[in-house]
């Protein structure tokens, strides 16, 4: 048994334990030493990237002489130019030559540590997050001017981590092989000022009239200014946000000590002289509508282009004076006007491009008010009825609902034609709740109708909203006989070279409603031009079309057409209020007049297909009827010239109106004494029905398949009225001709 002295010589040739150290301290150790690996591999693959792409940058030379963005020059359809947009490029400026306080300004205010960082500002990028952290938002870009520079030559503006690394990688490439001073060059002659300026050259010509180099210290502000938002403080555009703005720079110039605060403060921006920018008319209108179209209609290209459009030049011109002449004080107005294959031949979309680019003609969606009655009664010729039928204006109630008419009177019996002519609320309700207000809803989307549309019963006076556009291809498809009309405004695009890109093609549309409908609806348009609410659309000329006013006069419309050429137009204000008088017989037929006087002056004269039948009697139409002599307005000569109202032939017109006496509901006239005139003599229903004469062919009812017509002389049978509708009763069905008398299906 070994002694105790062993044993303590045992363990005291046993070495102690060392004593382990702490767990921070072994976690800090291997932080440290994998984030210095990590970060050395980090900076060896930053140092390979940005050198690789250092070597595959262009040259200085090369990045002066490239461009960005497209160069588009939009032609009217005889060749003019009508307005060239995309990029604009000034004079190259050289480092030397670039005002001091354009470059002091451009500094302070998008980079003020821009000699001292090496393309990348860590500051500037931390102050940026610190300044999210206390506001909770982006207020403050970390990007240095060459990172912007690197944008705008090499990337897109797509705000994505992987573009941001890029961004930085290109910014250190640029700094490791180009000066400061030939970064600050690049970046002030290739920056985007707004406007389709490229380059500080570009934007002082623009927004100031003159070169660069003449830039005063309150100009240089205003133009460093652009660079954050170029669409939000363009002077051009919003002249007191650009001051705002540049007054900002100021500022900043003052707080970076490149001018005196004294200086900075006794500066008034208000003081300087924004230069009118060209070809801001309503052409533009049209434009913006058009050249989107490029994208469906072209491959994916970046050569410059030349874009032949159908726009008239003449008629352009002749259109933004007849709406300016004729709309009413605080209102807007548009207009669209196409030919029978559908090629726009003017459109304004506004009474002001430059105080407002909003295209009424195409985006704005108002209420049609009586227009609208065109797919009514569309409608119901397709389901039989015939001009000359019989229907009763007179009280009416469909599912709790009674429209009215003007003053509250009825005109009793009449035919579809006065119906139609005059307006009448009743009739229009009467036929849609017969023939079904999803049928017209039908008809108006075969016409091209593409907002939403109601089926309720006031839907037949117009109640679902529209744009001018839509209601102006509907008016063309009746023009050209029932058979579609697709609007288009480019007809090739070639490029500068002179490659053809593309052409447009016509096609034969599509038939809408058979014949004899289209030869119906165009005699009661006619007639409705002839002696109803749109007389004041009269050229001298055959023309058919129809008014619309809606509720409270606040919306005016006139649609018609002549000689081939369709137009429509609308008056408004923006904000939906009531414009006084505002009525669709009086501005917007003035209007169309003033324009269709000069856009047919060229083309022969065209006869419908329809022979023009007039009442004998006039009523009074319903809350459109005209008031004045419908030569009492703005019109333009054979010269393009506007003539004042009265100065026609050097004098005022004198005397009463020509055309039929008129008759308001309650007047005394031939007939009955104290009341309303008949709407025709027998004698006039005698010729105008064919009574022992062969019925007018255009429109006589097509015969079902497999039956005969009526035979010669044989008077289609007349429509009983249909009664009045009540809640909860089924809606009448007035009798119809029958398929052996040739009532279509």
């Amino acid at each position: 048994m070994p002694s105790n002295s062993g044993r303590r010589r045992a363990g005291a040739d046993r070495s102690p334990e060392p004593r382990r150290k702490p767990f921070w301290r072994r976690a800090l150790r291997a932080i440290f030493v994998w984030g210095f690996a990590l970060a050395l591999l980090g900076a060896i693959f930053l140092g390979s990237a940005v050198y690789m792409t250092a070597r595959e940058l262009p040259t200085f030379a090369d990045l002066k002489s490239s461009q960005n963005g497209q160069m588009i020059v939009v032609r009217a359809r005889d060749g003019t130019e009508l307005v060239s947009l995309g990029p604009s490029y000034g004079r190259w400026m050289p480092y030397g030559q670039i005002p001091q306080v354009m470059k002091d300004a451009m500094v302070s205010v998008e980079d003020r540590r821009f000699r001292q960082h090496f393309g990348v500002d860590p500051i500037g990028m931390v102050r940026s997050v610190m300044v999210r952290v206390e506001t909770g938002r982006w207020k403050q870009g970390g990007s240095t001017i060459t990172q912007q520079l690197a944008r705008t030559i090499f990337l897109n503006n797509n705000r994505t981590f992987g573009r941001k690394v890029r961004e930085g990688v290109l910014a250190l490439a640029l700094e490791s092989k180009f000066s400061k001073d030939q970064i600050l060059e690049l970046y002030l002659n290739k920056v985007y000022f707004g406007g389709g300026a490229y380059g500080i050259d570009a934007a002082s010509r623009k927004f100031f009239g003159h070169p660069a180099a003449g830039l005063s210290t309150p100009e240089a502000a205003i133009i460093a200014g652009l660079v954050k938002a170029p669409s939000n403080y363009s002077p051009t555009a919003d002249v007191k946000a650009a001051i705002a703005r540049g007054e900002v720079v100021l500022g900043v110039m003052a707080e970076n000590g490149v001018i005196d605060p004294s200086e900075a403060a006794a500066i008034d921006l208000s003081t300087v002289k924004i230069a009118k920018e060209g070809n801001q008319n309503s052409v533009r209108y049209f434009t913006d509508w058009a050249l989107p179209q490029l994208d469906l209609l072209l491959p994916e290209t970046s050569e410059p282009l030349e874009v032949w459009t159908t726009l008239d030049v003449g008629m352009q011109q002749t259109a933004t004076s007849a709406v300016k002449a004729n709309v009413p004080g605080g209102a807007q107005g548009a207009l669209v006007s196409m030919d029978r294959d559908g090629a726009v031949l003017a459109m304004v979309g506004g009474t002001d491009y430059v105080n407002s680019n909003y295209n009424r003609a195409t985006n704005a969606v108002r209420q049609p008010g009586s227009a609208w009655k065109l797919f009514v009664y569309l409608a119901a010729l397709e389901a039989g009825y015939k001009p000359d039928d019989k229907v009763h204006d007179e009280p009416v109630t469909i599912e709790g609902w009674s429209p009215h008419n003007s003053g509250g009177t009825f005109a009793g019996e009449i035919d579809v034609r006065s119906a139609f002519a005059y307006s009448k609320n009743t009739v229009a309700a009467s036929l849609g709740n017969e023939v079904g207000f999803g049928t017209v809803a039908a008809m108006a989307r075969r016409f091209g109708i593409t907002t939403p549309i109601t089926t309720v019963p006031s839907m037949v006076l117009g109640t679902s909203d529209v744009r001018l556009i839509d209601m102006t291809r509907a008016f063309a498809a009746v023009s050209a006989g029932g058979t579609s009309i697709e609007p288009y405004g480019i007809v090739k695009v070639e490029t500068t070279g002179g490659k053809l890109l593309y052409q447009h093609r016509s096609t034969r549309g599509q038939v809408l409603v058979p014949p004899h409908v289209a030869a119906g609806i165009t005699d009661l348009l006619q007639s409705a031009v002839a002696i109803g609410t749109g007389r004041a659309a009269q050229i001298g000329r055959p023309v058919a079309g129809k008014t619309g006013t809606t509720t409270s006069n606040k919306d005016g419309w006139f649609l018609g057409f002549s000689s081939g050429i369709t137009t429509g137009v609308w008056m408004g204000r923006d904000d939906a209020k009531a414009v006084p008088g505002l009525q669709g017989g009086r501005a917007p037929a003035q209007a169309f007049a003033a324009f269709m006087r000069y856009a047919v002056k060229n083309r022969p004269v065209e006869k419908f297909d329809t022979e023009l039948k007039l009442p004998e009697w006039q009523l009074e139409p319903d809350d459109e009827y005209m008031m004045g002599n419908p030569d009492d307005y703005y019109y333009v000569d054979e010269n393009g010239n506007m003539i004042e109202p009265g100065t026609a032939d050097g004098a005022a017109r004198t005397g009463p109106a020509s055309g039929p006496p008129r008759y308001e509901d309650g007047s005394e006239g031939p007939g009955t004494a104290g009341a309303p005139p008949p709407a025709a003599s027998e004698d006039f229903l005698d010729r105008a029905t064919g009574r022992g004469n062969q019925p007018d062919p255009g429109l006589r009812a097509a015969p079902r398949p497999g039956t005969a017509g009526p035979a010669s002389g044989q008077r289609p049978p007349t429509v009983t009225r249909p009664p009045t509708v009540t809640r909860g009763q089924a809606a009448p069905v007035a009798s119809r001709p029958s398929a052996a008398a040739g009532a279509p299906n």
